[in-house]
C-alpha cells in the first residue's frame, strides 16, 4: 500500500516538477509582449521586476502606491514603444 502512494505521489509531481524547469529571459521581454500579457501574467511579471530592482537598490520595503504608477508609467512607455524592452521601460519609469 505504501509503494502505491509514493508511486501516485511520484505520477502526480513529475508533471508539476517538469514545468518547474521553465527558464524566462526577463531582459529579453519585449513591450509588445507585455502588453499581450494576461492580467494575472502581467500582475506576476511586475511584481517580479519589482521585486528584482527593489534588490538592486537594496531596498528591504514595497511601496504598493509607487508600484502602481510604476506600473502605470511602464504601460504609458510600451504603448508607444513595442519593440522596446521591458527593462529599458523600466529604466525610464524609474529613473535610473
Amino acid at each position: 500500500m505504501k509503494l502505491r502512494l509514493i508511486g501516485l505521489a511520484l505520477a502526480i509531481s513529475i508533471p508539476v516538477l517538469a514545468h518547474a524547469q521553465t527558464t524566462i529571459d526577463m531582459g529579453r521581454i519585449t513591450c509588445a509582449q507585455y502588453l499581450a500579457m494576461s492580467p494575472s501574467m502581467s500582475g506576476d511579471f511586475s511584481a517580479w521586476m519589482s521585486g528584482w530592482f527593489a534588490y538592486q537598490e537594496r531596498r528591504t520595503f514595497i511601496d504598493v502606491l509607487k508600484h502602481r504608477k510604476n506600473v502605470d508609467s511602464v504601460r504609458s512607455w510600451c504603448t508607444s514603444r513595442p519593440q522596446a524592452g521591458v527593462m529599458d521601460a523600466l529604466r525610464s519609469a524609474i529613473g535610473q
